[in-house]
């Protein structure tokens, strides 16, 4: 059976938001432990890396392995982006991990389902994320101008958990870093540089906490899977 290491980037200053929110409490936990918790429960995750700000790795690591004792559970400094977060948690990683499944703190509703899902694809990509059809009219926009609507049947919005090959992550972080190249997410990196990258369809409830008003909408799910 394949390593795979879940790395988590909770590195975020939370400046949309107005403070860290992966440490906000909901249902009397951190947001990062109900993020953390389907990996814990995964047999298919190995080990799990977070990378958190510099200044919260000593008390994060303490908090962490207070509540999880199944699986190791190391925590490590993040960059200046994400980006740099993400390939320090990748570094992290045991030598013999040969998948990385890298998922947003902030995403608290992903399912152990849904992280088994995106890991079944890798078998037949290189990389796999998991996305979610756009139900909005996408349109292209520059200068207060309408330059084109897209078709909505080929826009599909990425999620986390994303994925990827060990081997090809490292390369196409490193490349990055050398020329300089900021991507929105891991899977960009891979596909400028030619590797085939698949995707599984995602979830509604799988939502990104980024700003007060997101944190409406993840209480009200919260609430609604707790009685559901």
């Amino acid at each position: 059976m394949m390593k795979i290491t879940a790395v988590i980037p909770a590195a975020g200053s939370g400046e949309r938001f107005g403070g860290k929110k992966q440490l906000k409490i909901m249902g009397g936990r951190p947001l990062l432990f109900h993020t953390l918790k389907p990996f814990i429960d995964s047999e298919l995750i190995n080990e799990i890396v977070v990378v958190a700000p510099k200044n919260d790795v000593q008390q994060l690591s303490r908090e962490l392995k207070s509540m999880i004792s199944v699986k190791p559970v190391t925590v490590v400094a993040g960059g200046n982006t994400r980006q740099k977060s993400v390939f320090n948690g990748l570094k992290a990683a045991s030598d013999s991990s040969e998948l990385i499944c890298v998922h947003d703190a902030v995403r608290p509703f992903v399912t152990k389902e849904l992280i088994e899902k995106a890991v079944s694809g890798c078998s037949e990509h290189d990389g796999v994320i998991v996305a979610q059809p756009s139900t909005d009219t996408i349109k292209k926009v520059m200068d207060n101008q309408i330059l084109e609507t897209l078709q909505r049947e080929i826009i599909w919005r990425a999620q986390t958990p994303q994925v990827f090959s060990k081997s090809a992550l490292q390369e196409a972080l490193k490349m990055a870093e050398e020329e300089n190249i900021q991507g929105t997410d891991e899977a960009s990196l891979l596909e400028r540089i030619g590797y085939q990258v698949g995707f599984v369809e995602g979830s509604s409830l799988n939502i990104k906490i980024t700003t007060e008003e997101d944190w409406v909408f993840a209480e009200a799910i919260y609430n609604h899977l707790q009685h559901d």
